[in-house]
């Protein structure tokens, strides 16, 4: 029998001093109750009652054993009424590992948005453009841009993004403009270096081939709001995502390159470790994210 039902229905006959009312209060028969004490008393080889015609009382070892046992009884309610409690309502510290420019420019308002609808909720955002390793550094969720790993994490999939290739009217003005992906090779080509395929810009043409081109010009970063300013300056073409480009291209501070050539489409991803029952603020995050993302990108993202 179950150890906690047999501490429960012992309980209740000593709250009230008798087994006809402690049946009723457990919804079981008055011979059910009377097994479950029974069967308490022969795995603990000690008699916890005294019956008489009249009345049910403890025993010396009962009462000792009644307060413990109703502490425990006590503490196993606590515990599922925290866990319903925390089913409900979100609440506690989320740790996100976000890309830099994407987490500036697109999650920070999400985030706010957040904090306004889950008082109860504490994020801390860490805006990294390297590739967490979710439990072993402590993040509850990442934001992963591009094609994903085979991983145990779960994903779900928020937007999408295009990369584009983009240089300034005055870098195009004095060194013409490519019209094909062969015509990159005589250009400054400015490079980010956390790029998965390396030193290789990897680009489909207009029947959707994919050519390599290889670059590592006159600038290189790990940031791609800093490759935008140094495109705007007139330096050289930078390849980057939509959401970075959007405005610089709406406000014609850079002019796409190649626009007629194959799109590459990156798919913009929540990663979580995976389980049956994630936390609720957990749940209500990546609920509320996927929400906030809905119809954005590949190439529509707010300034």
């Amino acid at each position: 029998m179950d150890r906690l039902t047999e501490m429960e229905a012992f309980v209740r006959v000593v709250d009230h001093g008798g087994f006809t009312e402690a049946a009723r209060q457990m919804g079981l028969s008055k011979s059910a109750v009377s097994k479950h004490v029974s069967a308490l008393e022969k795995r603990l080889a000690v008699r916890l009652l005294t019956r008489t015609t009249r009345r049910v009382s403890p025993t010396e070892l009962g009462l000792a054993y009644y307060d413990r046992a109703r502490a425990v009884l006590e503490d196993a309610a606590e515990a599922d009424s925290m866990v319903t409690a925390m089913q409900a309502t979100p609440k506690g510290s989320l740790r996100i590992s976000v890309p830099v420019s994407f987490g500036i420019g697109q999650v920070s308002r999400a985030v706010a948005r957040f904090l306004e609808a889950y008082p109860q909720v504490e994020v801390n955002m860490v805006l990294d453009d390297r590739f967490v390793e979710l439990l072993a550094e402590g993040f509850d969720l990442a934001i992963r841009i591009g094609v994903l790993e085979d991983s145990t994490l779960k994903a779900r999939k928020l937007a999408e993004t295009r990369l584009l290739l983009a240089a300034s009217p005055a870098y195009l003005a004095e060194r013409g403009v490519p019209q094909s992906i062969d015509d990159l090779n005589d250009h400054c080509l400015l490079h980010y270096s956390n790029l998965s395929t390396g030193n290789f810009w990897r680009l489909r043409g207009r029947g959707g081939a994919e050519r390599q081109i290889r670059v590592g010009g006159r600038f290189t970063a790990n940031n791609g709001e800093s490759l935008r300013k140094v495109a705007e300056a007139g330096i050289g073409v930078v390849m980057l995502p939509s959401f970075i480009l959007g405005d610089a291209l709406r406000s014609g501070r850079l002019v796409e390159v190649l626009p007629d050539r194959e799109p590459i489409l990156l798919g913009i991803h929540a990663l979580y470790p995976q389980g049956p029952f994630p936390q609720p603020k957990l749940r209500a995050f990546v609920d509320f994210l996927a929400e906030h993302f809905r119809g954005a990108g590949p190439d529509d993202w707010p300034a």
